[in-house]
């Protein structure tokens, strides 16, 4: 049995090696891998009136590959009788369980939202030998898995799609989102054109009208940010804060990599918002992390924020954007629309 100390001396000792084998694509160390060590889960107890939840084990067998799912079903149907969709990709080290708080609320307000898990970067690097911890990171961090993530989102929206529950879905209205590494992986899907030993790649799915991209790290090792994030048009909402810094030994990506990101996209529908304070998993269902009180105060903002952008989307209302400023200005530092 190790002790609490010694794995997070282990999780630090990890962290440092990691600057050793940065991926080409992306790299999400330390604290700041996604839900990393704690994940929670949902209060399924919430879910009786506003919204089932459905977990689904999925196989993609021409990949061989497991890919789990979450998919938070509202019982509200929009008055064409569909229903729009979410489909989430977590950090390194998560799971579909994670980012409850955002799933939840978008099903409650009357969004799909199916959270994938990404089998070769999800919760179950932290289990097994402590002291293989460090090679299952890198593994979990090479470009060939950032590439596999994005497989896992289409394949499971083709799933849904084929599924008793797509016919309720609204193919006209299908919206990406992830947080750091996976929103690295949105990125992609979003029409991000990367290169891979020398040659381009485009992993774009057609049916993505939009993407939510919370506090999205640089891709590694790729600097040429025009031509990687230029070819996105789809309308975009980019959420971070000044606070959300990955700083590890040899490695350092501070919110500006975040607003270089924003300026870089080429689409002309995009927004994007700056918290005061707050840490890169203060987005995640952690509910310290950032100070207890700001971090709920971010949550419900960032909720607040996102179904007004899925509102706006679908057709629902303009942009309330400005009124959603106005009340939670004592924690926004920046708001370019």
């Amino acid at each position: 049995m190790i002790s609490d100390s010694r794995r997070q001396f282990l999780r630090r000792a990890t962290s440092a090696s990691l600057c050793l084998a940065l991926p080409t694509l992306a790299l999400q160390p330390s604290d700041s891998l996604g839900n990393s060590f704690s994940d929670n889960s949902t209060d399924d107890s919430k879910s009786s009136e506003l919204f089932n939840i459905d977990d689904q084990d999925w196989v993609d067998t021409a990949r061989d590959r497991l890919v789990p799912i979450r998919l938070y079903m509202p019982q509200t149907i929009q008055a064409n009788g569909l229903v729009p969709l979410v489909i989430f990709s977590h950090g390194i080290g998560g799971s579909r369980f994670g980012y409850t708080y955002l799933g939840q609320y978008w099903a409650s307000r009357g969004f799909a939202s199916m959270h994938v898990q990404h089998t070769g970067s999800d919760r179950s690097i932290w289990f097994g030998n402590p002291f293989s911890l460090i090679s299952r990171l890198q593994e979990a961090a090479q470009d060939q898995e950032a590439i596999a993530r994005t497989g896992d989102l289409q394949f499971a929206l083709t799933r849904l799609l084929e599924s008793p529950s797509g016919a309720k879905i609204d193919t006209k209205n299908i919206i990406v989102a992830g947080h750091s590494y996976g929103s690295n992986t949105a990125l992609l899907a979003s029409g991000a054109r990367v290169s891979r030993n020398g040659i381009p790649m485009n992993f774009r799915d057609p049916r993505i009208t939009a993407a939510i991209l919370i506090s999205t790290p640089p891709f590694y090792g790729q600097t040429a940010l025009q031509d990687i994030l230029g070819p996105i048009e789809i309308p975009t909402l980019h959420i971070t804060a000044t606070e959300d810094t990955i700083r590890i030994p040899g490695y350092y990506s501070g919110y500006e990599d975040r607003l270089d990101i924003f300026n870089a996209i080429g689409s002309k529908n995009k927004s994007l918002v700056v918290y005061e304070g707050g840490t890169h998993s203060i987005f995640t269902d952690r509910t310290n992390t950032g100070g207890a009180i700001l971090n709920q105060q971010i949550k419900e903002a960032t909720q607040e924020l996102s179904i007004d952008f899925l509102r706006q989307l679908t057709g629902q209302h303009p942009s309330q954007i400005q009124a959603w400023s106005e009340r939670h200005q004592s924690i926004l530092f920046k708001v370019v629309r």
